[in-house]
């Protein structure tokens, strides 16, 4: 077990701010498209609502490992797709940044979805009274739905932020340097110790969900509209 620890210990730490730099930067990017995408989806515009369906139907169904691989292969390897600038770290920095886009194109789908529901909590008197003010469905959306929305939603949302910390296990499929990589690395090297390694993980992960748990509960309590 010393043995274990000399070897893993000092790799933690490095692991797991992979893992909630992964976190920090795709949840950014999944809320901003997450919440395009939602307006999409009740667009009066029909062709913006088929395309936002679509999206949405289609990504959410594709395992995210399929969407990692082809961020990696697809975009980069194949369409030169470049995330990172030319330098001795361009290869570790440009996996990490398209295991970003990866994460963003698959988990905004789930943005969307708590989103729209948030949408049905809004009284419709309430849209309807700022289109007879004369506001078009931009400003009726951002103004007026929207900010309620978002309101009733932070508790979903915080479990969408947890999955997607959970999913940051399927980057090491491209290389990047996250918690589950160096678990496959230290079970190649101490198959002896796997239960023990296995813990040391979870361990980490439990306290970066139950973290997350705590806030968005603390922010559900205190932002939710009151009716």
């Amino acid at each position: 077990m010393n043995e274990l620890w000399l070897d893993m210990g000092p790799q933690l730490w490095p692991a797991y701010w992979t893992t909630i730099k992964l976190t920090f930067y795709a949840a950014i990017g999944s809320l901003v498209w997450g919440t395009i995408l939602a307006g999409l989806r009740v667009s009066p515009v029909p062709v913006m609502r088929v395309f936002g369906t679509a999206y949405v139907t289609i990504v959410r169904n594709t395992p995210l490992t399929l969407i990692i691989i082809f961020c990696s292969i697809g975009l980069y390897q194949n369409l030169g797709l470049t995330l990172a600038p030319e330098n001795a770290n361009f290869v570790d920095n440009n996996n990490f940044w398209l295991a970003v886009l990866g994460f963003v194109l698959y988990t905004s789908t789930f943005v969307c979805e708590t989103l729209r529901s948030g949408f049905n909590t809004v009284p419709m008197g309430q849209a309807e009274a700022a289109r007879s003010l004369g506001l078009g469905f931009g400003r009726v959306f951002g103004l007026v739905v929207l900010p309620q929305a978002a309101r009733s939603v932070i508790g979903p949302m915080g479990s969408v932020l947890i999955a997607l910390t959970k999913n940051t296990t399927i980057a090491s499929a491209i290389g990047v340097a996250e918690a589950s990589l160096l678990m496959k690395e230290q079970i190649e090297n101490h198959a002896d110790q796997i239960i023990a390694i296995f813990a040391i993980i979870a361990v980490g992960f439990m306290i970066i969900t139950l973290a997350e748990g705590f806030v968005f509960g603390r922010l559900a309590r205190r932002l939710a509209v009151r009716r």
